[in-house]
C-alpha cells in the first residue's frame, strides 16, 4: 500500500514542477519582469558608455579633419564624420532621456549649431563627457 502513495506522490510532484517551470517561462511573467528590471535599472551603463566613446571619437575625427590643411576632400570627409557626430549625438540625448528632434536628416543637411550646442549642454548638465 505504500508503494502506489509513494509512487502517486512522485509523480505529482513532478507534474507541479513542470508546471511552475511552464509558468515561470510563460511571456506575460517574463514581460513584467522585464519591465520591472527596466524601471529599476534605468539607461544601460555599457551602452551608455560605447555611445560616449564613440562621441568622442567622432569629436577627435572632427578636430584632426578641421586642423589638416592637406586632407584630401576635406569638405566631404568634415560634412560626413558632422553627420556622424550628429546622429550619435541624437542617440546620446536619447539614451539619456532628454527630447529630440526626431526628423531623419539627409545627406544635404546637418543639425543646426544651435541645436547641436543645446544637446551637448544637456548631456554634459546631466554628467556625460566624450
Amino acid at each position: 500500500m505504500t508503494w502506489p502513495l509513494v509512487y502517486l506522490m512522485a509523480v505529482v510532484l513532478v507534474l507541479t514542477t513542470m508546471a511552475v517551470g511552464s509558468w515561470l517561462r510563460s511571456a506575460p511573467h517574463r514581460a513584467s519582469v522585464d519591465r520591472r528590471r527596466r524601471r529599476r535599472a534605468g539607461p544601460d551603463p555599457l551602452v551608455t558608455l560605447a555611445i560616449q566613446m564613440r562621441l568622442g571619437e567622432l569629436a577627435h575625427e572632427l578636430r584632426a579633419v578641421a586642423e589638416d590643411p592637406e586632407v584630401y576632400a576635406r569638405a566631404h570627409h568634415w560634412r560626413a564624420v558632422q553627420g556622424a557626430y550628429d546622429a550619435m549625438l541624437r542617440e546620446a540625448c536619447r539614451a539619456a532621456g532628454l527630447a529630440v528632434v526626431d526628423r531623419p536628416l539627409r545627406a544635404d543637411e546637418a543639425s543646426t549649431e544651435s541645436e547641436r550646442m543645446r544637446e551637448e549642454l544637456e548631456l554634459a548638465s546631466r554628467g556625460w563627457s566624450w
